[in-house]
Parts: structure tokens; sequence; C-alpha cells
């Protein structure tokens, strides 16, 4: 369990983002998250990759998620007409 204190630099808060390269613990959570349940990544699969790795497959997975969901808006504008 995380327990924040207030400290005037960011305190753990900060020096997870320096760590992970992430914004926020919620954030890295809901993430993983996301990975498991929607692209069946494994929490051991996740765990393991190397700091960049992730980066770059979140990166993937959010162009492909984007690119689906622009895809799906056209085919149901297409079926409107």
């Amino acid at each position: 369990m995380w327990i924040s204190s207030p400290h005037p630099h960011g305190g753990s808060t900060r020096f997870f983002y320096l760590v992970t390269g992430y914004d926020s613990l919620d954030n890295y959570v809901k993430t993983n998250f996301a990975m498991m349940q929607h692209h069946n990544y494994s929490y051991r699969d996740i765990e393991d990759m190397i700091p960049w790795e992730r980066i770059v497959y979140v990166s993937l997975i959010t162009a492909h998620t984007k690119a689906e969901n622009e895809r799906i808006r056209l085919e149901q504008q297409t079926r409107k007409r």
C-alpha cells in the first residue's frame, strides 16, 4: 500500500514518476488492468516488460484502439445512410 505524505518536492508521487515514467500510480494500475482485461496480457507479461518496452506496447495499443474506434464510427455512419 502506498501512503503519500505531504512533501515540498512531491514526495512518493514524484519518486514513482521518476522511477516508472508514468504520471500517476492510479494511471499505471488502470493501464495494467486494461491490458489484462481487453488485450489478453498476463500480469506476469506486463511486469516482466522493460519500462521502454511497456511504453511502446501501450502506444501501439492506443493507436490500434483509436483506429478501431474510427473504423466503427465510419461504419455506423455508413449504416445510417
